[in-house]
């Protein structure tokens, strides 16, 4: 993904990461089209508390936020809200991103502090009063983020939270990559942030974004969601970006997405329908920063997958390029267009369709209760150091299992689906 950095770059991030990159700086109001008298509305301090925290909206279904793209509507050649809405039906937006601006004060990318920026509230109030609403991205790759210079979990929250007072916002999203994702006080400080703000904030809607790796994610991930655990937080989903990191296609996306599911079961102790509903994707489409493509059919797979499993999200970086390039298809990366072939706002389009899909339900905060207690295990007990051929049985953690093909040290309740195990149920 490119991110809200302040100048380009062509250096590719490392595998499982993602940027994403400012390649021009338009100014917002021409790039809009928004009418001069609505940007005047809201200079001069947003005052009237914050404008009626920016004409705040009614919250939608938690379908809305689970499929809102991202959109950058202060760089790379921002699109029109309201038009895309009419083209394709999307209601919801996830605005990017919140940075530190200096001294633990949120910013619009860094730069331009909420106290003064007059654009985010001109393009919430439009796409509010079009029936839609926003989610406000905290994060993204590069930058200074509030949880390495608030100090506390409950200093980073008292930062986040203004920015949730000033838009009225019902929805929030926790990017946490690069330089963050590396450290372990500030990955604290977020997720700490993130229990904070959802304890006072009833109802707010709160999905963790991060890398994605082709084992689902990588050892930074999984000291996050550890993280998560130790303080006893679960927000709506926990979502991972599988780009960036050797993906081919969509196979190689439901293959991560399969792994992550793991993943989460292990580290939380739910079995795969809970953790599906906790897990979200968000995807890069075109073109991404490592040259890998994924067209209309990688995002209709994508879908697929995610509406048969149940999952809780699903969204991608960005609709700033969600249109194809001109002259030439493919220039090379761009954060204004695709390079690949498509109309514009063609993946757009699959989110709406997955808001459509999903039923509107609020995923468990907590692993479900056991209905039945394990029996006796009769059958030997799985061990990492044996390797099992098809059809092998094992007893692990009150579960009897079967094994599907020849397989060692492969943990059996990790497995998943796709594994090499088959839980044949309680001993």
């Amino acid at each position: 993904m490119e991110r809200a950095q302040k100048s380009p770059t062509t250096e590719h991030p490392p595998p499982g990461r993602h940027r994403r990159r400012r390649t021009t700086a338009l100014t917002a109001v021409a790039a809009l089209g928004l009418a001069a008298g609505t940007l005047a509305a809201f200079s001069g301090g947003q005052s009237a508390q914050a404008a009626a925290n920016t004409a705040a909206g009614a919250a939608l279904s938690s379908n809305w936020y689970a499929s809102a793209p991202y959109l950058m509507p202060e760089d790379n050649s921002p699109p029109d809200a309201g038009a895309v809405m009419d083209a394709t039906g999307q209601k919801a937006f996830q605005l990017a991103f919140i940075l530190d601006g200096g001294g633990c004060s949120p910013a619009w990318g860094g730069t331009s502090s909420i106290d003064t920026d007059t654009t985010m509230p001109a393009v919430i109030s439009q796409i509010r009063a079009k029936g839609g609403d926003v989610s406000v991205s905290f994060g993204g790759y590069g930058g200074t983020k509030l949880g390495q210079t608030c100090g506390t979990p409950e200093a980073t929250a008292a930062g986040y939270q203004k920015v949730i007072t000033k838009y009225g916002l019902h929805a929030i999203d926790f990017d946490l990559e690069e330089p963050e994702y590396e450290n372990s006080a500030a990955i604290h400080n977020e997720i700490g942030a993130a229990k904070i703000l959802q304890a006072n904030n009833p109802g707010l809607y709160v999905s963790i974004t991060t890398a994605g790796t082709t084992a689902g994610t990588g050892w930074f991930g999984q000291q996050m969601l550890n993280e998560a655990k130790s303080q006893g937080f679960t927000p709506d989903n926990y979502s991972i970006m599988p780009f960036d990191g050797g993906f081919n296609g969509a196979a190689g996306q439901t293959a991560a997405l399969t792994r992550f599911n793991s993943i989460l079961q292990t580290t939380f102790g739910w079995d795969a329908a809970t953790a599906y509903a906790h897990e979200g994707v968000s995807m890069m489409n075109g073109r991404t920063d490592a040259a890998e493509y994924f067209t209309q059919v990688d995002f209709q797979t994508v879908l697929d997958y995610a509406t048969s499993h149940g999952m809780a999200r699903y969204t991608f970086w960005s609709v700033n390029r969600d249109r194809q390039c001109t002259p030439v298809v493919d220039p090379g990366l761009s954060g204004s267009c695709s390079s690949v072939p498509q109309n514009a706002w063609d993946f757009t389009r699959y989110t709406v369709k997955f808001a459509g899909a999903t039923p509107v339900t609020t995923p468990p905060t907590t692993a479900p209760p056991t209905t039945a207690s394990p029996g006796v295990c009769t059958v030997p007990p799985w061990n990492s150091g044996t390797a099992y051929t098809a059809g092998a049985k094992v007893s692990y953690n009150g579960h009897d299992y079967t094994a599907k093909w020849w397989t060692q040290n492969e943990v059996p309740s990790a497995s998943g689906p796709y594994g090499p195990w088959t839980d044949d149920g309680l001993c």
